[in-house]
């Protein structure tokens, strides 16, 4: 079964893929959120040639080959370009043997724990506190992400004493039974970065996301070997031998892919691999409420080294206003804390149709 035509929908902050095989099986997947339309564009110049006339069902041989092809081009675009076409070919097996993804990969549905992830830091302290509690009693979230620090902020706050006021009173606002987590976006130096640390620890923070400048993995590592709280980190590298280094140096204590960033979920299954193999918890990147919090549901369900969340974004259309109308029916039904897989075929979602007719659309086909 070779692959016939790939086609993209998109905007610029969201692309989904249509991938159909020359029997006319189709499969739905999504390229990188955040500048879409340009990554739709990497598809068809880049990933389209060395896919078309390809076994549509051999999806591990084309994440190979793709990159060896393209290999003057080894940056972030390539691979969240690869993502689109994985998800797309992962959703057309599903359909075809009438199975989800998260069983085709060695998993089952089954209910996810979910931390109320927050994108703010233009909010105060006593404002965070209070929607998270709003959130809490709603859904029953028992764990909570915040943003410390600035993104990218070199020791400055995104205003004098944010981060040293937000810590205690959400944790005061929320009380010792649930689980706290905050994102450091890059923002601290080391020496910077284990203060805030020891802050985090003295008031039971649990997982320090992301504290110094991502690309610097060994100022990370002196903030892991400083603390006993995790440090987990990840989200931003797409290319392997990055991930490896990362994993056998010891920077992290949890590991954070993003499956749309790396390129999809046959990338994504190895770098879980990795972090099985050296015994990290895999506590998937997923920001937002496109496809990627779906595709990293059907990850967490099938990987033996699953973390203790998912990640679930709790920005609606005031922050995210592009995110509203992608589905017919929304994936996203937060129970008791909790998020689960439909256990319908392949990914279990249909793209809103009047999402794709309002789309900039291109097709590649086989000749």
């Amino acid at each position: 079964m070779k692959i016939k035509s790939i086609e993209t929908f998109s905007g610029e902050f969201v692309g989904f893929v249509r991938v159909t095989a020359d029997d006319g099986s189709q499969g739905w997947g999504q390229v990188s959120p955040y500048n879409a339309d340009i990554t739709a564009l990497v598809m068809h110049r880049q990933v389209a040639p060395w896919s078309l006339g390809r076994d549509a069902l051999d999806i591990g041989a084309l994440m190979a080959a793709i990159p060896e092809r393209e290999h003057k081009f080894p940056g972030s675009y390539l691979r969240r370009a690869m993502g689109g076409l994985d998800t797309a070919l992962w959703d057309l097996r599903g359909k075809r043997e009438g199975r989800p993804v998260c069983e085709l990969i060695g998993g089952a549905p089954r209910p996810l724990r979910a931390y109320a992830s927050s994108m703010k830091r233009d909010i105060t302290p006593r404002d965070e506190a209070d929607r998270l509690l709003r959130l809490r009693d709603r859904y029953g979230f028992d764990a909570f992400k915040f943003r410390v620090g600035a993104e990218c902020g070199h020791d400055v706050d995104e205003w004098p004493g944010r981060t040293e006021e937000i810590v205690p009173t959400v944790r005061k606002a929320l009380g010792d039974d649930v689980a706290l987590l905050v994102d450091g976006n890059s923002g601290f130096s080391p020496a910077r970065a284990i203060e805030v640390g020891r802050m985090l620890e003295d008031n039971g923070v649990c997982h320090f996301e992301e504290p110094c400048p991502y690309w610097e993995l060994e100022q990370t590592k002196a903030v892991r070997d400083a603390l006993a709280l995790d440090v987990a980190g990840g989200e931003q590298d797409c290319m392997l031998p990055t991930w490896r280094h990362m994993i056998e140096m010891g920077a992290v204590d949890i590991i954070q892919p993003d499956v749309c960033y790396l390129g999809g979920i046959t990338r994504s299954l190895r770098v879980a691999a990795m972090g099985a193999a050296a015994g990290l918890p895999c506590t998937p990147h997923s920001a937002n409420l496109s496809l990627v919090t779906l595709f990293t549901m059907h990850l967490l369900c099938a990987i033996p080294n699953a973390g203790k969340y998912l990640e679930f974004s709790i920005e609606g259309p005031d922050y995210y206003p592009w995110q509203e109308g992608l589905f017919r029916k929304s994936p996203y039904d937060v129970r008791d804390g909790k998020v689960a897989i439909s256990g319908e075929p392949g990914w279990g979602v249909e793209i809103a149709p009047e999402w794709l007719a309002r789309s900039s659309y291109r097709i590649s086909e086989a000749t």
